[in-house]
C-alpha cells in the first residue's frame, strides 16, 4: 500500500479507474469460456456490490462533502442535498434519454442494440469514474487515508464483472462474434480512467466546488445502484440480492470506518 500512497493522486486516480475498467474486461471475457453464466452467481455479486456503493456513497462521499463545506463556511446539508439531488438526476435523464432512443430504434438491428448497449453502460460508468477520483483527490487534499477511496474502487470493479458480462452475453446470443461481443463489452468500462483523473483533477484544482463534486457524485452512484443494481438482481433471486446488499453494505461500513478511525 505505501508505494501506492506515494504516488500523485492522479496516477493514483488513474490506476484505481484503470482496475475498474480490466474488471469490466474480465467480465465480458467470460464470452469466451461460456454460453451462460449462473444467474444467481451474477445476482449474488450485484447485490454485494450494491451495498458496498450505498455504503460507500455516505461514508467516502456525502460525509466528507458535509464535513467539507462546514469547513470552507458554506451551508452543509444545503450543499450535499443539492449536489446529491443533481447527481441522481443526472443519471435519471440519461436513463429517460436511452429509454426513448430505445423506442425509436428500428427493430433487428444489431448494431443499433449494440450501440444502445455499450451507450447506457458507459453513461452509467461516467459518474462512477468521476466518483473514485474525486474520493482520491479529496484524500490528497484533506490528508485523509486513500483507503476508503480504493474500497469504493473495488466495490464498482465488483459491480463492473457482471456489467461486463450483462453487454457481451447478449450480443453473442443474438448472433455476434466472441470477438465482437467481448470487444463491445470491455469498450463499456473504457470511459471509467478518463472519467477517474478528470475527477481528480478537479478535486485537486477546484477546492471550494469539492463538496458539490463529492456530493454529486453519491447522488450518481445511488441513482445506479437503484434503477440498475437492485431491481436487476431483485429480479430472479430477490433473497440472495438482499443477502448480498447487506454483506456488502456491512463489509464496507466495518473496513471505511476501522481503516479511517
Amino acid at each position: 500500500m505505501s508505494w501506492f500512497t506515494a504516488l500523485h493522486p492522479i496516477l493514483q486516480g488513474l490506476i484505481a479507474t484503470s482496475f475498474t475498467y480490466l474488471i469490466t474486461g474480465l467480465g465480458a471475457a467470460v464470452v469466451f469460456c461460456f454460453k451462460s453464466m449462473n444467474r444467481k452467481t451474477l445476482d449474488l455479486m450485484m447485490g454485494f456490490a450494491a451495498g458496498v456503493m450505498i455504503a460507500a456513497s455516505f461514508w467516502s462521499l456525502l460525509a466528507p462533502a458535509i464535513e467539507l463545506s462546514a469547513e470552507l463556511g458554506g451551508i452543509s446539508w444545503l450543499t450535499a442535498s443539492l449536489g446529491f439531488v443533481l447527481g441522481g438526476s443526472f443519471v435519471i435523464g440519461t436513463d429517460i434519454a436511452l429509454t426513448g432512443l430505445t423506442a425509436i430504434r428500428p427493430k433487428g438491428t444489431a448494431l443499433k442494440r449494440s450501440i444502445l448497449l455499450v451507450s447506457a453502460v458507459t453513461l452509467h460508468n461516467i459518474p462512477e469514474g468521476l466518483a473514485v477520483g474525486v474520493a482520491i483527490g479529496n484524500a490528497a487534499v484533506d490528508g485523509s487515508p486513500v483507503t476508503s477511496a480504493l474500497m469504493l474502487a473495488l466495490g464498482i470493479g465488483l459491480q463492473n464483472f457482471p456489467e461486463g458480462v450483462c453487454v457481451a452475453m447478449p450480443l453473442r446470443r443474438d448472433g455476434c462474434s466472441r470477438a465482437r461481443s467481448f470487444f463491445i463489452g470491455q469498450a463499456s468500462g473504457v470511459v471509467e480512467p478518463i472519467a477517474g483523473v478528470l475527477g481528480v483533477l478537479f478535486a485537486l484544482r477546484v477546492r471550494n466546488a469539492l463538496p458539490l463534486a463529492l456530493s454529486f457524485s453519491a447522488g450518481a452512484m445511488i441513482a445506479v445502484v437503484c434503477s440498475e443494481l437492485i431491481p436487476e438482481s431483485f429480479k430472479d433471486n430477490k433473497t440472495l440480492a438482499a443477502f448480498g446488499v447487506l454483506m456488502g453494505f456491512a463489509i464496507m461500513m466495518i473496513l471505511d470506518v476501522a481503516l479511517s478511525g
